[in-house]
């Protein structure tokens, strides 16, 4: 009775919820009184922190400009605007909503490529396949931390003469043949959101080496008024406040740790799950590093016994959290359905999407944590039989805990 799962009446793994992210945080004592200084100064916004913040990312990244913004959504929508997108975007749908989103704000169509399976980052000949005479661009992301195939995507978009911008929403604490990411394309955009691995609360940033694009995203955070209380152009109000840029300095000063905390944390989980039938994993390419933003795994049903969904309703049972990003991808989404290209130009698209799954994963994660995770998957894979048996559909199709057999 011991080795089989809670599914099927075991006691969970874990007594206590085991979540899928959780922010590393410095102590509040060395916090405190640099907090206490902002608030002598009652500077809340475009202050001192914004600037030296702005500075030391710069400073890591290698790039000339690091302009912090109150989310990586609202940068992307600057950087989108800042370079006069028209017509058609290419951009991948296995990707966070945002990335696409941001597109329609700025008036523009999102045209969507294929992934690559393995990479799960966009496939460059599916991306080039997808330019038409109308297209003014490329949007590809670093999924989960894992850098795309850049010099790929760059020998394309500058063969066909289009700009090249990167989702680096997962980007910090990745490496690109082992350089930060950041310089590469015409801009790198970044979240600073509670699950990355450099935390502002909230934020982002938006890396360039164009002079030209930085200054008008740093007056389009400002409304699109450059100072003289007169819109240039329409803009937003997507400034980030001293007490985010605070909290980024400190998160700045643990990314490295973090980044290598969480490699090794991927290497117990590829050790421990590597053997186990039905299970892969994202490929990092040779001189690269990911981030780990995410931890995934791709669950093909026939090898492992049970379906992606069905391995999460165990999972949950031993008190383990996940997610299916992303799941549903973005054509398939109510709001973007109208631009989805037939279904067999987003195969991989497709297949990863209805098999991934991402386990908990954060940058001071014990490997015990990643120990018993590891032992829930292997112990809900040698009762994958027992546990297609105690599970029943309903007429939508979600799956459902029946009475243990």
């Amino acid at each position: 009775m011991n080795s089989q799962p809670a599914l099927l009446g075991n006691s969970p793994i874990f007594e206590r919820k085991i979540n899928i992210s959780k922010p590393a945080l410095p102590r509040y004592e060395e916090f405190e009184q640099p907090l206490r200084e902002i608030f002598a100064r009652g500077t809340l916004s475009k202050g001192q922190r914004l600037q030296i913040f702005e500075e030391l990312v710069a400073e890591h990244l290698s790039v000339k400009h690091a302009i912090a913004v109150s989310s990586c959504t609202s940068g992307l929508m600057l950087v989108y605007q800042a370079l006069g997108l028209y017509g058609d975007v290419v951009v991948p749908s296995f990707t966070f909503m945002a990335t696409v989103s941001a597109l329609i704000w700025a008036g523009v169509r999102p045209v969507f490529a294929d992934v690559d399976a393995d990479t799960t980052n966009l496939n460059p000949s599916a991306a080039e396949a997808a330019i038409t005479p109308d297209t003014s661009a490329i949007v590809a992301v670093h999924n989960s931390g894992n850098p795309a195939d850049i010099d790929g995507l760059k020998s394309i978009a500058e063969q066909h003469n289009v700009h090249l911008i990167f989702d680096a929403a997962h980007g910090f604490g990745s490496l690109f043949q082992g350089r930060p990411l950041g310089s590469q394309g015409d801009a790198s955009v970044f979240s600073l959101s509670p699950t990355k691995l450099l935390v502002a609360g909230e934020g982002g940033i938006i890396a360039t080496n164009d002079d030209n694009l930085a200054e008008r995203v740093r007056i389009g955070r400002e409304y699109g008024n450059a100072g003289e209380y007169d819109s240039a152009f329409a803009g937003l109000n997507a400034r980030m406040p001293e007490i985010n840029a605070l909290l980024g300095q400190f998160s700045l000063l643990n990314l490295e740790a973090a980044a290598r905390h969480r490699n090794q944390l991927a290497e117990l989980y590829q050790e421990r799950l590597g053997g186990v039938p039905g299970l892969s994993f994202q490929t990092v390419s040779a001189g690269n590093r990911s981030s780990y933003k995410d931890f995934s795994i791709i669950v093909d049903a026939d090898g492992f016994g049970l379906t992606r969904d069905e391995l999460a309703l165990a999972l949950a049972a031993e008190n383990i959290d996940t997610r299916k990003y992303y799941d549903p991808p973005v054509h398939r989404q109510s709001a973007y359905r109208q631009y989805a290209p037939p279904d067999e130009t987003l195969r991989q698209t497709q297949m990863l999407s209805s098999r991934i799954l991402n386990l908990p994963i954060w940058s001071d994660m014990e490997g015990s944590v990643v120990s018993g995770i590891c032992t829930a998957v292997e112990r809900t894979h040698k009762f994958a039989e027992s546990i297609r048996l105690a599970l029943v559909e309903d007429a939508d199709g979600l799956v459902l805990h029946a009475k243990p057999i």
